[in-house]
């Protein structure tokens, strides 16, 4: 890990006006318009299904770093899991949503991300004033470094009150696309090879969080083959391996996938016999449902020598469990 400062962030604007994650141009550098700094109407989530049609576009919010999580959904853990003045890591970070929601809670916050460029970002969206009304806000201390989710060399042990994080789904969407960088889990070659490496996440995750307190990683499945592939629950058996307990299972509705269908349906040309209609205007059939969900696990870090009998169902159920 390397930290990374407002200085260094304010010299490397100077010289640059944008940055590129994946195939996506993202302007730096220029003062952010903002037209409010919290959501109209905002209600806390209460039962395990969470849809956001419209994403969140308060503050420095913006949807231009493909793949990024809404900010309804680190608002909602933060406001869940935490209390002002406690620590939230996002250790894949990537544009900094979570860490803005934090700047705006009053949370401090440690962000990590392995792509330099997705650090810079990050402080290009935290590059605002806000001094809200609230007598009990308090401007928090919010660090991003450079560095790997899979080593927080700097951060103590059971140091941190909450983990709120949104890992690569595999290598579905290349972040360093046009240029390998060493450690990048969206560049994993295979999905052990991924899984590998979430296992190792899931290890320093389990390391730095304070006992008791929870980690919550949202994360997506993919198809291979027009056959489904569990990404999220073998994602969920590497944190219960390392000793997790699974709190909350929630289903988030994803609304942004027409492009996805547009380049999947109408492919299969034995699907006939069972399938029963044809998309409009393709040749072939869809022998398959469109993925329009994600899971977002949370875990629970048990407390020191705390009996977790109860808890046997909701822990790791294979092998010595």
């Amino acid at each position: 890990m390397r930290l990374v400062t407002v200085e260094e962030y304010l010299e490397y604007v100077k010289t640059h006006d944008k940055v590129t994650i994946e195939d996506e141009v993202i302007t730096l550098g220029r003062p952010h318009k903002i037209e409010k700094y919290q959501p109209d109407e905002f209600i806390l989530e209460r039962s395990s299904v969470w849809s956001f049609p419209q994403r969140g576009t308060w503050a420095t919010h913006k949807g231009d770093y493909r793949g990024n999580w809404a900010p309804q959904i680190p608002r909602n853990l933060i406001l869940r899991y935490t209390k002002q003045g406690e620590v939230v890591l996002d250790q894949m970070c990537g544009g900094g949503t979570t860490l803005v929601e934090c700047k705006l809670l009053g949370r401090n916050a440690i962000g990590v991300d392995i792509n330099y460029e997705a650090v810079i970002l990050t402080l290009d969206r935290l590059n605002f004033s806000y001094s809200p009304l609230d007598q009990d806000y308090k401007e928090p201390t919010i660090e991003v470094y450079q560095g790997d989710a899979r080593n927080l060399n700097l951060i103590e042990d059971e140091s941190v009150n909450l983990i709120a994080t949104h890992p690569p789904y595999a290598n579905i969407i290349p972040y360093s696309k046009n240029r390998r960088i060493e450690g990048d889990l969206s560049q994993a070659t295979s999905l052990e090879t991924y899984l590998a490496a979430i296992r190792e996440v899931a290890e320093e995750s389990f390391r730095v969080l304070k006992p008791g307190r929870y980690c919550a990683i949202l994360i997506g499945d993919t198809r291979r083959h027009r056959h489904y592939v569990p990404v999220a629950f073998r994602v969920m058996q590497q944190f219960l391996d390392v000793g997790f307990i699974l709190k909350e299972d929630i289903i988030k509705i994803q609304w942004h996938t027409k492009v996805t269908g547009k380049k999947w349906t109408g492919l299969s040309k034995t699907a006939d016999e069972y399938w029963a209609e044809k998309p409009e205007g393709k040749r072939y059939w869809t022998d398959f449902y469109l993925i329009e969900h994600e899971h977002l696990f949370v875990f629970r870090k048990p407390e020191r020598d705390e009996p977790v009998e109860d808890y046997k169902s909701s822990m790791k159920w294979w092998g010595n469990a």
